[in-house]
């Protein structure tokens, strides 16, 4: 008996993985509903009085969510061209962790290990992050913070560089004050991050003049330093737009002569095959 076409292993992973054929895109439209609702009912669960009105219905769609989440992680497995990457991939570890747990419930069925294994369910809140998969402007956000990681990097050991510093000076000029809360270097440093990032809680502030002048730099320090990393990024977001859209300038389907991208396999119009490029 000839296995249908959804099943074949190419056909299959084109579904599972692209988003290039109307299949693939009905697809990503049930598991972004499945995903949000999987997380609804996390926050419900979360309301002892909604997690008590509603409680067999929560089940059910617990029971529900977990099969077709089982499903999409077997299916994904079985069609992916080197399964054991898959599985050890990011999404493919917190695909199985947010599956695992009801499966679990029934070896350890002892009400002090189902708090424990309630709270692994939580884990499926993780599971947003896919939606970045299923739409362009998330490939372009995650290329351009993948292009931007060398930089924030260096950046961020700068800043915990200068904070250090700070909190360092400021535990020389309010260290030995009767009323000071500058008692140790991790605390005053501690001031230093809450200050520069311009959060301000209060719980410590100098007492001296030199102290409070060093404060106000600080403070004012942080307003020109927080913005470094969003310019990073947003130059490499417009950088990536502009190639994106260099890219997207001249192929269009052959068959109705809808404009596609350069990545595209199908028409997102007509869904017909289109040349290799």
């Amino acid at each position: 008996m000839k296995k249908p076409k959804w099943l074949e292993k190419e056909r299959l992973y084109s579904i599972l993985f692209e988003s290039d054929e109307p299949m693939g895109r009905i697809f990503d439209l049930v598991l972004i509903v499945a995903i949000s609702l999987s997380i609804l009912i996390s926050f419900v669960e979360t309301i002892p009085e909604l997690a008590r009105t509603f409680k067999l219905t929560l089940e059910v769609l617990e029971y529900l969510l977990t099969f077709f989440f089982t499903l999409e992680y077997i299916a994904r497995v079985y069609c992916s061209p080197r399964p054991k990457d898959y599985v050890l991939s990011f999404f493919g570890i917190i695909d199985l962790l947010a599956t695992l747990p009801p499966y679990l419930s029934y070896f350890f069925p002892n009400a002090r290990y189902m708090i424990l294994l309630r709270s692994f369910r939580f884990i499926r809140i993780f599971r947003i992050f896919k939606l970045f998969n299923y739409i362009n402007e998330g490939h372009l956000l995650l290329r351009s913070l993948k292009r931007s990681f060398t930089k924030i990097t260096v950046y961020f050991l700068f800043v915990l560089i200068l904070v250090t510093c700070l909190g360092t000076l400021m535990f020389m000029i309010e260290s030995g004050r009767p009323d000071t809360a500058f008692t140790d270097l991790g605390t005053s440093v501690y001031w230093a991050i809450v200050t520069m990032t311009t959060v301000g809680y209060g719980d410590i502030t100098p007492v001296t003049p030199v102290g409070r002048l060093l404060s106000a730099f600080v403070m004012l320090l942080g307003y020109t330093i927080i913005a470094v990393p969003t310019g990073i990024v947003t130059a490499n977001m417009i950088d990536d737009t502009k190639s994106e859209k260099a890219k997207q300038k001249e192929r269009r389907c052959p068959l109705c002569d809808t404009k596609v991208r350069k990545t595209d396999h199908f028409c997102p119009n007509c869904g017909a095959e289109l040349p290799a490029t």
